[in-house]
Order: structure tokens, then C-alpha cells, then sequence
């Protein structure tokens, strides 16, 4: 499923949009077993944003998926970077525990180029 986006109302302005998608669901590939955990996207946009059903899809392409947490969370951020170019981005998994640990995973992007 491809992340649409749409154009920004507010380009010059700075602004953060905070998403959390708390039911995420991938598959562990070393043991099969399934992963829950919540997914938190933080970001500015510059030109677009992020169009909520796309992404909600995007996410469910996951449920049957054999990714590790660390890849996932790392391989959303690309995606969602790829697809609205935004100043920054911050993008958070809090995994529930498995065999009594459980991991956060944060991975980020900020633009570098002059506005």
C-alpha cells in the first residue's frame, strides 16, 4: 500500500503533527510469533502531510510481515520521509514485552537543506 499525501495549508509555518497508531502488528521473523506495539509519528511538514487512511493501510501491510522492531521503525521513518519530505520527523515503536523485556525503538530525520 502506498502513503498518499496532501499539500500543507501552512507551508511557512512551522507546526508539529503527532500520530500514534496504537494498534501495530508485525511478525517476529526468528520465532513467527506475532508483535504488538504502538507506533507515535512526530513531524513538521514542509510542502505535505501525511493522509491518515493511506497511512493506517500503510501500517496494516505489516501484520503478516517477518521484520525485527529495530528494522521496522527505521524502515517507516524512509517511507514516510520519502513520501511528504517534511523539516523533521521522529518516529517511536513501544513494543509490548516479550519473555518479560520489552523495547522502544526511536529513530529520526531531520531536513538539512536552507529554508
Amino acid at each position: 500500500m502506498s502513503l498518499e499525501t496532501f499539500p500543507n495549508q501552512f507551508p511557512g509555518r512551522e507546526y508539529e503533527i503527532e500520530i500514534v497508531c496504537p494498534e501495530f502488528t508485525a511478525v517476529c521473523p526468528k520465532t513467527g510469533q506475532p508483535d504488538f506495539g504502538t507506533i507515535t509519528i512526530t513531524y513538521v511538514p514542509a510542502d505535505l502531510c501525511v493522509e491518515l487512511k493511506s497511512l493506517k493501510l500503510y501500517l496494516q501491510g505489516y501484520r503478516n510481515r517477518g521484520i525485527y522492531y529495530e528494522h521496522s521503525i527505521n524502515v517507516i521513518l524512509d517511507d514516510l520521509v520519502a513520501a511528504c519530505q517534511p523539516r523533521r520527523m521522529t518516529v517511536v515503536g513501544q513494543f509490548t514485552p516479550r519473555g518479560g523485556i520489552s523495547s522502544r525503538i526511536t529513530s529520526r530525520f531531520e531536513d538539512a537543506r536552507p529554508r
